[in-house]
């Protein structure tokens, strides 16, 4: 798409003012989906009073629209700006594995700036990060994303082939990055539990692509240091052999990102129909 080529030419300076003009259009003028935010927000922390979770809303708004603008930024950065911006403070604890030769899965939450943390993952020695992504409607937009997530190593794979992909490439050491919290369609697979005080789905592929390829499993926790400017740290979940019940992964990580949201809560995508529909009786 030419005019989001165009728009990635632009200094990152002028990008954020562009932001700072979303935010003022969607949030107050078009309020796009300003009610299930403030909903999803009020089920989350029923504790808060509304002048607390107003204010995450319009915080959580302004990082959205500052991840639009870095999102197309991401299309052109180079690698000494991306390392500049995001630092993963502990990427050896991935990289111990991989070097040798082993695979590890990786998952992420709708948490401050997860396209750019997936592209600087690729930038660490002997790492190649192959992200696992849902294809959009607009295909221009998807083949956008494509290219900038492709540009340093990575190769994204498409969700409907994550499983037989992951199988062809069972000899050679990966790092498969998943967004994990999104929600499963009503007739998939998926695991209830609790989270943010909520019943919630999840999908259970990861915890099944561990036990296959017996690789370990990490959380990354992005924080927002100021505009632009972010870390990460990598926390273990789960690691072979694996033994009880499924899907013990996926409940790691629920809660894992759970504490980790309830810290950092306006980098959380509110607007986000986290919450499609309700758990079933008996599930």
């Amino acid at each position: 798409m030419p005019v989001l080529k165009l728009l990635s030419q632009l200094p990152l300076s002028v990008l954020y003012v562009l932001s700072d003009c979303l935010y003022v259009l969607v949030y107050h003028f078009w309020r796009f989906r300003r009610q299930v935010s403030l909903s999803n927000l009020r089920n989350s922390f029923p504790d808060k009073s509304a002048a607390e979770l107003d204010l995450i809303a319009r915080q959580a708004y302004r990082n959205a629209c500052d991840m639009i603008a870095e999102v197309l930024k991401g299309a052109v950065i180079s690698e000494h700006e991306l390392r500049r911006r995001v630092r993963i403070l502990n990427a050896d604890a991935v990289t111990r594995f991989t070097q040798a030769g082993q695979s590890v899965i990786m998952l992420l939450s709708h948490h401050c700036n997860w396209e750019w943390l997936l592209l600087a993952g690729c930038l660490e020695p002997g790492v190649n990060v192959d992200p696992v992504y849902k294809p959009l409607r607009v295909s221009a937009v998807d083949h956008f994303l494509l290219r900038a997530r492709s540009r340093f190593g990575g190769n994204p794979l498409p969700a409907r082939r994550f499983l037989v992909e992951v199988l062809k490439r069972r000899g050679a050491a990966r790092v498969f990055a998943i967004v994990a919290d999104q929600t499963p369609r009503h007739d998939e697979e998926k695991h209830w539990t609790r989270f943010l005080n909520q019943d919630t789905a999840f999908f259970v592929g990861a915890d099944r692509i561990a036990r296959i390829t017996r690789a370990p499993v990490f959380f990354v926790g992005m924080r927002r240091v100021r505009r632009g400017y972010y870390e990460a740290r990598l926390q273990l979940l789960a690691e072979p052999p694996y033994s009880g019940a499924r899907p013990d992964v996926i409940e790691r990580y629920a809660r894992t990102a759970e504490a980790h949201i309830a810290q950092y809560p306006a980098d959380w995508l509110w607007m986000y129909r986290k919450w499609k529909y309700k758990k079933p009786p008996h599930s």
